[in-house]
């Protein structure tokens, strides 16, 4: 494009929304050519964008550092006085302020050799002079939407790696973290056991993470899904007409992990014939696909997990002794819920901000007093019980989680002394006074002696009072809970345990 005759610069244009308010994209030219840079300007702005000049390396990286607005694009000409384009480039892909940023190289005296620097140190893309309006336009789009889209991957990783972010701070998690940072940069496998739904997907994640292997594959197999028939197949893959069904070759776990690491979840529930397999795999590096007679090198690190005992399993002969030894050179125990229940309160928090979150939800407080009600608790599904829990009250409740909104507790059992201290078929309502008759052998009943032990006298006292509240309060339940100090489910217990109906005067 021919550069126009110069002319007087115009008043800067107020700043170009785009829809929706948002400001326009503001481009950078660096070029010692003044009409250069006014033409692109024009362009430029011609098409909505914002434009900043600089006139040498060094007025841009003084823009770059200081500038008004923020640069969302800028085209670097070459042959700068000072310091040329291609440094240029080389000082804004140093700076963590500008590392990211899209750069379009022009030149018009430039080599191929030129064109591939600036490539290699990251420009979008390279125009040589004269510059065509279209060309630049177009190169100008797509290196600000590729720079876009380059934002929304990372920050879409972010929120995807926060889900697997671990919590804690207490003693148990503590250790945790430091047999984590101890064994991941190591190629050692490692056997993860613990409880259903401590969390031992996310300490392989972890481990994942901090490996020389971060950038590779994780690749996670969940050995109790896959039907026995088909867990080879899985494993290792197939070749075309290897079986009926085999329309084509596909490439398994093993193949897909490679150059990063392969969990292998449940270990204990996989057969003994593929176990065989998979310990060949470990031992050798190689793997055949199903209907194959070439085997394939592949690097995998594995991490296997398991809620069950493989040492008992070994003992009944339902694991393979080598592959356990194999597998568990470096054991980890995820702990219970209850062995770190310093971490509940913590953990109630990042799930009600995910749940939030995640669901567009405005974000919840949670009443002092259910973290209380939660630590009773016994939790036998441990953090994943937790965080059902959690969810559900985020949608039942509304500003504030209260006691009421917590679902009942499946494994609440408020009466464990009633096997003690209950009478015929474990009623907690004592019979009315004199109604029962003293069994044979029991002391008889004296004159100005009580008639009632103190446990019927406690639970008498206890469903008048239970009455009462229930009716003051129209016997709203949930409110009466708050009431009493107690959750809602422990509530409901009492009632049908007592007998009490609606409208019942105490």
């Amino acid at each position: 494009m021919p550069a126009p005759s110069p002319a007087p610069a115009p008043a800067a244009p107020p700043p170009t929304l785009h829809p929706g308010g948002a400001a326009a994209p503001t481009v950078l030219v660096v070029d010692d050519e003044r009409n250069i840079r006014r033409t692109l300007a024009l362009v430029l702005q011609g098409e909505g964008y914002q434009v900043a000049e600089a006139p040498s390396a060094e007025a841009a990286l003084e823009l770059l550092a200081h500038g008004d607005s923020p640069v969302d694009l800028a085209l670097f000409d070459l042959l700068l006085p000072g310091m040329n384009g291609l440094d240029l480039l080389q000082r804004v892909r140093q700076d963590d302020a500008t590392r990211e940023l899209p750069v379009i190289v022009i030149s018009g005296h430039a080599t191929v050799n030129d064109a591939v620097k600036a490539i290699k140190l990251g420009a979008s893309d390279f125009f040589e002079k004269p510059l065509n309006r279209e060309r630049v336009l177009v190169g100008v789009k797509n290196a600000l939407q590729n720079s876009r889209l380059a934002r929304e991957v990372e920050d879409l990783k972010a929120q995807v790696q926060s889900r697997y972010e671990m919590i804690g701070q207490s003693a148990a998690m503590q250790r945790l973290f430091k047999e984590i940072d101890r064994v991941a940069p190591t190629k050692a496998s490692v056997l993860i056991t613990g409880e259903s739904g401590t969390g031992k997907e996310l300490i392989s994640r972890a481990i994942h993470r901090l490996s020389p292997r971060a950038r590779g594959p994780f690749v996670r197999v969940n050995c109790a899904a896959i039907p026995r028939e088909l867990i080879e197949s899985e494993l290792f893959g197939h070749e075309r007409g290897a079986f009926t069904g085999a329309s084509g070759p596909k490439r398994g776990f093993f193949e897909q992990a490679h150059g990063g690491t392969l969990f292998l979840d449940e270990i204990g529930d996989m057969d003994l014939a593929a176990q065989a397999k998979v310990l060949r795999a470990l031992q050798s590096g190689e793997i055949c696909r199903v209907g194959s007679e070439h085997s394939r090198h592949v690097d995998v690190r594995v991490l296997a997990a398991t809620n069950k005992d493989l040492s008992r399993e070994v003992a009944a002969l339902r694991f393979r002794e080598d592959l356990f030894f194999r597998l568990a050179v470096f054991p980890i125990k995820s702990p219970a819920l209850r062995d770190r229940m310093d971490d509940l309160r913590a953990l109630a928090d990042a799930f009600m901000a995910a749940f939030c979150n995640e669901n567009g939800l405005k974000q919840k407080a949670i009443d002092p007093v259910v973290y209380a009600a939660l630590g009773r608790r016994s939790w036998p599904g441990n953090v994943r019980e937790l965080k059902n829990v959690i969810e559900r009250a985020a949608i039942l409740s509304s500003d504030i989680v209260t006691i009421a909104d917590l679902p009942e507790d499946p494994h609440e059992n408020p009466f464990e002394d009633d096997a003690q201290g209950a009478a015929g078929e474990g009623s907690i309502v004592p019979p009315p006074l004199g109604a029962a008759e003293a069994p044979a052998g029991a002391a008889r009943h004296e004159p100005g002696r009580p008639r009632l032990t103190l446990r019927e006298f406690r639970d008498r006292a206890e469903r008048a009072y239970i009455i009462e509240v229930l009716a003051s309060l129209d016997w709203n339940i949930s409110r009466a809970a708050v009431v009493l100090g107690v959750e809602r489910t422990n509530l409901h217990k009492k009632i049908r345990g007592y007998g009490i109906k609606r409208g019942e005067a105490p």
